[in-house]
């Protein structure tokens, strides 16, 4: 009897498993419009490609083990609601997602979205830097056209996966005219998240997606998405940031801060080569005593400082905590300090101007 390796062995089983166990909701085979959109998955890995030890495994289970054609064979109903097509882009877990990545998956987004043939793009991605992914490529896709990242927070082998009801509605979702023009969007536990402002909130559970303060724009239910909002920030198609060129991004680190805060992490990381550097404050971006003077050093050396915050809501005031004007620094808005670092990371590919940054800061 021919050997079969536990990896694809593993693979054939995730699909038996998942084409036994999901449920999709009523109705949802008497769904397909008379023309089916064209929807290619780009798969980069992450718990909805994992794989556990049994059943009842969620934690300790293996990230990226399942290929994207099995994740597709696992759900057929998808075949009802658009004509989908698939790509292993990247077989990762997300917390290994670097800037590399990134531009490589943004340069095939771009170069699939600008074919006549591809109507939406779904890209499968790990849940804990998905938010990040997307919000680089909001500010970096040139196209209308719709793109939806989708994750799960169980593994494909786990009672109750979500990943294939996640898969179908983020397809459904790409497939629609209502999501042409949104900017990216995520699609996770039945709704509809805006990739400016979504983050992971939660480390285990499902709901764990939320856009806690200005809300998500809407549901997917019925096997339709229902919008109630949708961002009034700058995006995809009307951004300035263009990729095409870059096989790099500026350096960009983050220091977080706290009580007994002390500027030797700052020191270290201006060292290395940052060009820029996310300052994430308590409260409305307060800055430590003993920060100031390094924070001013290193604008001086011209390391531009964006202030954040690490609470999470809300605008941090320029000239609020700090004198931004005559510190030449920049504040983030309602950006959290990881999506911050991602804006300033492009910004500082058009310009080092300060005021400049700002003005990106307020527009997108």
């Amino acid at each position: 009897m021919q050997h079969i390796p536990p990896a694809r062995w593993i693979s054939a089983a995730v699909t038996a498993l998942l084409l036994a166990a999901v449920r999709l909701p009523a109705g949802a085979a008497d769904a397909a419009p008379a023309h089916l959109a064209n929807v290619t998955i780009l798969a980069t890995g992450g718990t909805i490609a994992g794989t556990g030890a049994s059943s009842t495994t969620t934690i300790g289970y293996t990230s990226a083990t399942v290929g994207v054609q099995s994740l597709i064979q696992a759900v057929p109903e998808l075949a009802k609601v658009a004509h989908v097509s698939g790509e292993q882009v990247m077989q990762i877990a997300s917390e290994s997602m670097d800037n590399a990545h990134w531009l490589t998956l943004a340069k095939r987004v771009n170069a699939l979205l600008a074919q006549d043939n591809v109507d939406g793009i779904v890209i499968t991605h790990g849940t804990d830097t998905l938010e990040e992914t997307a919000y680089f490529l909001d500010l970096v896709v040139k196209s209308r056209k719709p793109v939806v990242l989708v994750g799960a927070m169980r593994p494909s082998t786990a009672l109750s996966a979500d990943g294939p009801i996640n898969l179908y509605n983020a397809v459904l979702l790409a497939a629609s005219p209502e999501a042409v023009g949104k900017g990216v969007l995520v699609a996770m536990n039945d709704q509809i998240h805006a990739a400016r402002e979504v983050s992971k909130t939660n480390t285990s559970t499902p709901d764990t997606f939320k856009t806690t303060e200005l809300g998500m724009l809407g549901y997917i239910q019925g096997n339709h998405p229902f919008f109630y909002r949708q961002s009034t920030r700058k995006n995809t198609a009307d951004t300035v940031f263009d990729i095409s060129r870059l096989d790099a991004l500026p350096q960009v680190d983050i220091v977080y801060g706290y009580a007994n805060m002390q500027p030797t992490a700052l020191n270290a990381l201006v060292a290395a080569g940052a060009k820029g550097i996310i300052h994430a404050g308590v409260g409305d971006g307060s800055l430590a005593a003993p920060m100031v003077p390094a924070l001013t050093a290193a604008r001086q050396q011209g390391v531009v400082i964006v202030r954040a915050s690490r609470v999470g809501q809300g605008i941090v005031a320029r000239n609020g905590e700090a004198n931004d004007d005559a510190l030449d620094f920049v504040v983030a808005d309602t950006l959290n300090a990881q999506k911050a670092r991602i804006l300033l990371m492009l910004a500082l590919t058009k310009t080092a101007d300060s005021k400049e940054i700002q003005r990106m800061f307020y527009t997108y």
